[in-house]
């Protein structure tokens, strides 16, 4: 009989524990437990707290929880308790990778620091999330999305970009998801490494660090010159005036971007000659330069037709264009109907559940599997004996309060 984390595809046969929560560590891991590793969550007694958030948080199973856990076994061990870290590092002594997104601190003040796990396990990859890097002044600090959005520039080139220079945050968990997706490059990265050394390591892959790279790309712009060559903000992502355009009866993405976009776009409108008279159009840096007029030229032109016209115009002309979806019509996009990838999945205690496919597609080890989120604890006495627990053990722990 197959085990129930026999998962297929090209990550299959390598054991993640899992002592990561709420969403920066988990969308990391859910990504290495789609492509077939297995992934032990390790959840206190509470479980991870996004489990309460949203529709069904009463039973543990809110929408956020559900959407980075699948493919996942859960554990629950209380590692307040003696017992309960000493399952845990009987656990590593077997796994390939361990995952925390806790600080550092917390992690020695329990004694799974990786000096101690790699004693036990000199092949273990211990891999670090949290805010900051230990070897500057903020690594104290704890980190949230929105602070690591402010302390990293968006919400001040956000505000630049603003009609109203008003300040704001990306209504997307976005610095959570971009570590988790760093993270797990990161992850692979290592397991590589290990195959060519034989010999874990620990990464530290802290939020802060990585995503002023990851801002200051486009920002830094003149000021990436020593002397400085102009001032900070890429003018096409700083205008005001981007963002999806108006037509007669909806709004439409329209990249009027290279040479021949606008080319061919201005010989739409009949106004060909403004390509060889107009010094706004005369090149890639003069449009980036007169980035709000431009745009504010597009809206005034958009207007005069529909997006089907706009999108029968502009794809025979090779301009790139796509109609703005709102969450309803994204759920209903031909496209990814094509391909199947969304789907209904059936969850115990809880129903039906729309589930996104897994967006690469390998052709030669796919990832075929699907385990639902796991219930909190559902795997509990299965990871444990594997471990090597007998189940009258398992039941002690359970009544002492170490597990459930």
């Amino acid at each position: 009989m197959e085990s129930s984390h026999s998962l297929s595809g090209p990550l299959a046969g390598v054991k993640i524990i899992d002592v990561t929560a709420v969403l920066m560590g988990p969308s990391a891991t859910q990504q290495l437990a789609d492509l077939g590793a297995d992934v032990i969550k390790i959840e206190p007694p509470d479980g991870d707290k996004t489990r309460a958030i949203g529709p069904m948080g009463d039973r543990k199973m809110g929408p956020i929880f559900l959407g980075v856990n699948r493919n996942k076994r859960s554990l629950v061990l209380d590692l307040k308790k003696p017992e309960g870290l000493e399952a845990l590092r009987r656990l590593v002594k077997t796994a390939d990778v361990l995952t925390y997104n806790v600080r550092p601190a917390a992690m020695a003040r329990l004694g799974l620091t990786y000096e101690a796990l790699s004693a036990l396990n000199p092949r273990l990859i211990y891999v670090g999330m949290f805010g900051f890097s230990q070897r500057g002044r903020y690594a104290p600090s704890p980190a949230f999305d929105d602070l690591i959005q402010a302390a990293a520039g968006v919400t001040a080139s956000m505000s630049a970009a603003s009609a109203d220079g008003s300040a704001g945050f990306v209504p997307l968990n976005l610095m959570d998801r971009s570590v988790g997706l760093y993270a797990f490059g990161v992850i692979a990265s290592a397991l590589y490494a290990r195959e060519k050394t034989g010999q874990g390591q620990r990464v530290d892959v802290p939020m802060f660090e990585t995503m002023v790279p990851y801002v200051l790309g486009d920002h830094l712009y003149g000021q990436k010159y020593q002397p400085a060559q102009g001032g900070f903000g890429y003018p096409r992502l700083m205008s005001s005036a981007r963002r999806p355009f108006r037509t007669k009866d909806a709004q439409v993405c329209c990249v009027i971007y290279q040479d021949h976009h606008w080319k061919a776009f201005l010989g739409i409108l009949g106004m060909g000659h403004l390509y060889d008279t107009d010094p706004r159009f005369k090149d890639i840096t003069a449009r980036t330069m007169h980035a709000d007029e431009l745009n504010l030229f597009v809206e005034k032109h958009l207007v005069e037709k529909t997006t089907a016209e706009w999108q029968q115009l502009l794809k025979e002309a090779d301009v790139p264009v796509f109609p703005a979806h709102t969450f309803e019509t994204l759920l209903e996009d031909g496209h990814l109907n094509d391909i199947g990838f969304f789907r209904d999945e059936e969850v115990p205690g809880v129903g039906a559940v729309r589930e996104t496919a897994v967006p690469s597609e390998w052709f030669g080890t796919p990832a075929q599997s699907y385990r639902p989120p796991p219930t909190l604890g559902q795997h509990s006495a299965e990871v444990l004996a594997e471990a090597g627990y007998g189940p009258e053990e398992i039941e002690q722990m359970m009544l002492r309060g170490v597990t459930r």
